[in-house]
């Protein structure tokens, strides 16, 4: 089902990024983005989604499946700022939001901010959970309200800002649980998949012979921004908005729309910025695909990486090896599609 309403005056005006463009030049970064990323094209459009939504992505897979290489190439593809920081026990919120330094100034001692690795336009948050929650938590202010206080002072972010964490699963050893509150900030979950037998293949070719794969620059940051509110301005039928709403609605099992595993293993449904995840990556999904408006098939496609990390399931839910992607989809089955007026 792929309905969905066009108004003939809601395409942008002279002087705008015109839609086709911007499929354009989405395409142009993934292919780029492809020269050294083998295979993985849905991780690929799912964590490029996250940027043009001017949101956050959190990458989750065993250590070795390419997450961090592929935020740098994503920072090559782009004329922009990078900064990598490495998430360890010991990292400090300093380390990662700067602090005030004293420092010798015309014969006096005066405090000037040193800014910390988080003023960048692309933030590589890599193993994320292996940092203590305090230490997470230093990236609230920043994620939200692209800004960072500091000593009563605030600092904006220049934009385009997009933090893409990686963290790997939390059974295995070292690992901390990232607090609800920041893990609501991310737009996307996405899982690595582990790569076909063929793709490794690929891999190994490339990563063991004597020339690197390399990828060059396409677009800039201002384009990015430019691609940013061009998605922004992409129009939603009123119909479409309510599924998206019906679906978060249903991951609440106090709501009548829940179904009954929801009733049984879930604690606590999505917050009103999953269903705002629903409806910005919905656009995105509409304007890759070369359409100005947004269709239920749009909601659908981002339930699961919207919704998967916002689910908290209870005690009889995890006992019974019950996994927010199986809830996910059991909502997508029992909610249907409003009829069209």
């Amino acid at each position: 089902m792929n309905t969905a309403t066009t108004p003939s005056d809601a395409r942008p005006g002279p002087g705008h990024l015109a839609p086709e463009a911007f499929a354009e030049r989405a395409r142009a970064i993934e292919e780029e983005v492809g020269r050294v990323i083998v295979g993985q094209r849905e991780l690929v459009r799912q964590t490029l989604t996250g940027l043009l939504a001017n949101s956050h992505v959190l990458l989750e897979g065993v250590p070795g499946l390419g997450k961090t290489m592929l935020v740098r190439t994503i920072a090559d593809v782009i004329d922009c700022s990078f900064n990598r920081i490495q998430f360890t026990p010991d990292l400090m919120p300093a380390d990662i939001t700067g602090t005030n330094i004293l420092i010798e100034e015309g014969g006096s001692r005066v405090f000037r901010f040193q800014q910390g690795p988080i003023f960048a336009n692309l933030v590589l948050a890599d193993e994320i959970n292996r940092a203590t929650p305090k230490t997470q938590s230093s990236l609230l202010e920043a994620m939200q309200e692209h800004q960072v206080s500091v000593a009563r002072q605030r600092f904006p972010l220049d934009p385009p800002f997009f933090v893409l964490a990686t963290q790997n699963p939390l059974e295995m050893e070292g690992t901390y649980p990232l607090p609800e509150a920041q893990l609501d900030r991310f737009l996307f979950k996405v899982l690595v998949p582990f790569p076909s037998e063929d793709d490794l293949v690929t891999i190994v070719d490339r990563t063991t012979g004597a020339d690197t794969p390399s990828a060059a620059k396409v677009t800039t940051a201002a384009e990015i921004v430019e691609m940013q509110r061009l998605a922004r301005a992409v129009p939603i039928a009123p119909h479409v908005t309510a599924y998206a709403v019906s679906v978060l609605s249903a991951t609440h099992p106090d709501q009548p729309r829940a179904p009954q595993l929801v009733r049984d293993y879930v604690r606590y449904g999505a917050s009103p910025r999953g269903a705002q995840a629903l409806v910005t990556a919905g656009k995105i999904f509409a304007l890759l695909d070369g359409r100005f408006n947004v269709s239920v098939d749009d909601v659908r496609a981002a339930a699961l990486p919207s919704l998967r990390h916002r689910i908290i399931l209870n005690f009889e839910g995890e006992a019974e090896g019950i996994t927010t992607e199986a809830t996910v989809r059991t909502i997508l089955d029992s909610v249907t599609p409003p009829a069209v007026e």
